[in-house]
């Protein structure tokens, strides 16, 4: 009775009570799988290196790398079983070998924990995920690029608060993303120089009594060096969190740009026309075409950011060395990186595809006053007046076309004489959107010679 009382508080789905519920939570293998390559690289690594110091024989050595192979095939192929009785993907892979060669197998753990195994593996693996995400930013922003050189002197309306604010053109506001991009692939790099310690070898926590050569394992798995502390080596996960914390920020730049362009290829703006291949239509709507791949990029950052606190979360109270809690590390990272890599592929592709409406971004840049700063830094500029002044009279003059329903260029001469008896016509050369855009050359600024110059700078600097 007892027993079966026990089994119903497991509940049915571990009607083998308490050792099934054990099993559930200690096994990884159902996600940790993921890191079968560079655990094999891991040990193929670790193998030569036991050879070369006189701890193994070269034989066990060559018998354990073609052993590795061999799974690492059967892994690849699908015809892998992996057991959740056995933990982890490092044992799987240990118990599989011991199959295929028998007692050499068992001389491959010598020098060396399950601790700075799984330290090693994850950090590969985000290793190669930096590697991507660089690749996939770089296309991201040739792209970007490509659009900002074809729309160089293409006008359109720039916004604060999503309020017509001043003619700014399309090559410009192509690379302000450009520049945003840029820094999320300067934190990846960053991230990926900082990371770069290989932690092979330092055993559980205090290192080994063997004469192991911990040079030859970080140069032969790509890394600077070997990582200088043991116990530092398997307690570390920053790179794991400057990797969520990078993709964190990426994925910000990537919903915010989503964000315009279902904005911008809405019926009312259609500043963009977005491309079939990322767009879906409606059930019953047949005239709808929806941004669907914009709109789910920008909730992919709640994933990523929720993935980025929940590792912080989980390493914020852990004692050093190592402890299981860290076992919880792999799953959000792995969901981060796939969402991640989907939204830089989506956003580059989006990019690439889609069309500006030419004749529409100029119509929406004249609208809205959008040549008021022009005309008050012209008041400035040739009158003489105190910016204040110049800044008060611009704001008669909008409220004076607000009243005859025009815009400012449409206000005639003695109209804004009536308001400032020294305006002359001179002032009409400024109040032109293309005007405006030309005359804004400082440094980064929207003039078309502008954005041409740092369309140069940045194809150079991505070729």
């Amino acid at each position: 009775m007892a027993d079966n009382s026990s089994n119903q508080m497991w509940g049915g789905r571990f009607a083998a009570g308490p050792d099934a519920i054990m099993e559930a939570i200690n096994a990884s293998i159902g996600f940790d799988k993921r890191m079968a390559a560079q655990d094999i690289a891991g040990s193929k690594a670790h193998a030569a290196m036991l050879a070369a110091t006189g701890i193994i024989t070269d034989s066990d050595a060559a018998a354990m790398k073609e052993g590795l192979d061999n799974v690492l095939g059967e892994i690849e192929s699908g015809a892998f079983r992996f057991s959740a009785a056995l933990e982890d993907i490092h044992m799987n892979v240990e118990a599989r070998l011991k199959e295929v060669i028998g007692e050499p197998a068992g001389r491959l753990h010598t020098g060396r924990s399950r601790n700075d195994q799984v330290a090693t593996d994850f950090k590969l693996w985000v290793r190669d995920q930096l590697d991507a995400a660089e690749g996939a930013l770089l296309a991201l922003m040739r792209a970007l690029v490509a659009q900002a050189e074809a729309g160089a002197d293409w006008v359109m309306p720039g916004f604060t608060h999503l309020q017509v604010a001043q003619p700014v053109t399309w090559g410009h506001h192509m690379m302000a993303y450009v520049e945003m991009f840029a820094r999320d692939l300067s934190r990846i790099r960053d991230a990926r120089t900082r990371m770069n310690e290989c932690p092979l070898g330092a055993a559980a926590l205090a290192g080994t009594s063997f004469p192991i050569d911990r040079d030859m394992t970080a140069r032969s798995l790509g890394f600077d060096r070997p990582s200088a502390n043991s116990l530092d080596a398997v307690s570390d996960r920053d790179f794991a969190l400057e990797f969520l914390g990078a993709a964190s920020i990426c994925a910000v730049h990537l919903s915010r740009m989503a964000e315009e362009l279902v904005i911008w290829s809405s019926a009312q703006f259609r500043f963009v026309t977005l491309s079939d291949r990322f767009s879906t239509g409606s059930s019953i709507m047949p005239q709808k075409k929806n941004p669907d791949a914009a709109e789910l990029i920008r909730a992919k950052i709640g994933r990523i950011f929720g993935a980025n606190v929940a590792l912080t979360l989980v390493m914020k109270g852990l004692p050093l060395a190592y402890s299981k809690d860290m076992q919880e590390d792999k799953e959000q990272v792995f969901d981060a990186a796939d969402n991640l890599m989907l939204a830089l592929a989506a956003m580059e592709g989006m990019v690439r595809d889609m069309s500006a409406n030419r004749d529409v971004l100029e119509a929406g840049a004249a609208t809205g006053f959008s040549t008021a700063t022009d005309l008050a830094d012209w008041l400035v500029r040739v009158l003489g007046m105190p910016f204040r002044e110049a800044h008060h009279v611009t704001g008669s003059l909008v409220a004076l076309a607000e009243e005859r329903e025009c815009d400012l260029p449409d206000l005639t001469l003695v109209d804004m004489q009536g308001v400032h008896d020294a305006i002359t016509a001179d002032v009409f050369d400024v109040l032109g959107v293309h005007n405006s855009v030309a005359s804004r050359t400082s440094y980064g600024g929207t003039a078309p010679v502008q954005v041409r110059a740092q369309v140069v700078r940045w194809k150079e600097a991505l070729a």
